[in-house]
């Protein structure tokens, strides 16, 4: 393990976009209790680059390449127990949060919020506390209006976002098309939509489904 200098929050910044990254850690290194220790580029790099670094903070984005954000902090959660891990996302869907927090993640903003409220959930996180900021909890709360969908569900409404018609579903997923249409209806009535349309966007909006 690399040994803490001056008491500072060491930080791995983990994020696919150049620029967003950059922006990052040029804004973490100005606060003197802060430094970036390590940067990564996608969700594998990030395991990598933690179990190298151990660092006191993980500041990770949600959709990257090889391994997502939630994906990356499932796996670091579960080899170190003491990991903490602030998603930073443009993507405010309530799957995309619950699955997150699910994952080990003890907080979760938005990438519009401005450094006054980043930096204080880099230390609150750092510090071992949740950060679920009002916006973040209004859309958990807002997941407990709808049921949830099952696996097979969900494999379900991923083909009815490529286009497929019942009877296609059926051959791709190996069922019958009787169960792939009452799995449809079951589908429209969770999501609280009239058409397949409005389920696939109702599901991309959630976090439910990526394209």
């Amino acid at each position: 393990m690399t040994a803490k200098r001056d008491n500072k929050i060491r930080i791995l910044v983990v994020d696919d976009h150049f620029i967003v990254r950059m922006g990052l850690v040029a804004l973490v290194n100005t606060e003197p209790d802060m430094e970036v220790v390590a940067e990564a580029a996608d969700g594998a790099q990030a395991v990598e680059l933690f179990a190298h670094q151990h660092p006191d903070l993980v500041l990770m984005d949600l959709r990257m390449p090889i391994k997502d954000g939630i994906q990356a902090t499932a796996e670091i959660r579960n080899r170190f127990a003491d990991a903490r891990v602030l998603i930073l996302s443009t993507f405010d869907g309530d799957d995309d949060i619950h699955k997150a927090l699910q994952a080990g993640a003890q907080g979760y903003i938005f990438k519009d919020s401005t450094d006054d409220k980043l930096i204080p959930a880099l230390r609150a996180v750092a510090a071992g506390q949740r950060w679920i900021p009002e916006d973040v909890a209004s859309r958990l709360a807002a997941r407990n209006l709808f049921e949830e969908l099952t696996p097979r569900e969900v494999q379900v409404l991923q083909c009815m976002a490529k286009g497929l018609a019942n009877k296609e579903i059926a051959d791709v997923l190996n069922i019958s098309e009787h169960t792939a249409k009452d799995h449809s209806k079951s589908i429209l009535k969770k999501l609280r939509v009239a058409d397949r349309t409005e389920a696939v966007t109702a599901a991309l909006q959630r976090g439910i489904i990526h394209l």
